[in-house]
Order: C-alpha cells, then sequence, then structure tokens
C-alpha cells in the first residue's frame, strides 16, 4: 500500500517505521523537520516538509496515488481539515485520524471519517485495569 502520514510525532513516527518495515509506501508529511528525528536510519520511506491541510502539500505527498491516509498531529482540527482533504477532494479510499475529543471523535465519526479517540481507548484500557 502506498500510505501517506500527516505528524511525525510518536504515534506517526512509530506507525511509520512499522508500515515500512512491513514493506509499504510511506510517506510522512510535518511542519517541522526536527520531527523527522523519530524516524530510524533504515526508514526508506519519504520524510517531507509540509502542512497537511495544505492541498499542495498533500499532492507533493503523493496524496492523489495514496491508497491511505493518516492524520496523527496534536490538533483536532488539523487532523480532520487534512482527513477531509483527503477524503473528499483526493478521494483517498482509507482516510484514518485521531481525535482527541471523544464528543468530536464520535460526531465526525457519524460523518464518515474514521476517528479513533486514544482519549477513549485509553480511558477503557485503564477501567478494565481496576475493575476488570
Amino acid at each position: 500500500m502506498k500510505i501517506v502520514i500527516m505528524g511525525c510525532g510518536r504515534v506517526g513516527g512509530q506507525l511509520a517505521t512499522l508500515l515500512d518495515s512491513a514493506g509499504h509506501t510511506v510517506t510522512v508529511l510535518d511542519v517541522d523537520a526536527y520531527a523527522f528525528r523519530r524516524l530510524p536510519t533504515t526508514f526508506s520511506g519519504t520524510a517531507l516538509i509540509g502542512n497537511g491541510i495544505d492541498e499542495e502539500a498533500q499532492k507533493r505527498a503523493g496524496i492523489k496515488e495514496a491508497d491511505a491516509f493518516v492524520a496523527l498531529t496534536q490538533g483536532d482540527n488539523r487532523n480532520i481539515m487534512a482527513a477531509q482533504i483527503a477524503k473528499h477532494i483526493f478521494n483517498v479510499p482509507r482516510v484514518v485520524c485521531r481525535i482527541y475529543d471523544p464528543l468530536r471523535q464520535e460526531m465526525y465519526s457519524k460523518l464518515g471519517i474514521e476517528a479513533i479517540s486514544p482519549t477513549t481507548i485509553v480511558a477503557q484500557i485503564f477501567k478494565e485495569r481496576l475493575v476488570g
């Protein structure tokens, strides 16, 4: 698969590394070149400086040929905007974004955006550890 990841933080860098190791073609897009330090020297994908809510940046990242797009910045607004651009403008078949706010995550899921809320997932894990 050809995958574009917006955000090279801890999760984005780890996901890019895992997908690259599995043989996928990965492009990571981040506004800060320093973020790419999280990628191992063995990373064979592409690291590009750019803002994922900018259509031109997404084009440079290869969004037109992408099978999937993942938005993993720290900002819910940026993630949902970039996901909508990938899904509705470039017709990327699989678009997933991280949304910290559980209420927003639920709303965006109802609108057809595949949104994952780490807040909800981690709270559930802690609950299970505490009370079974």
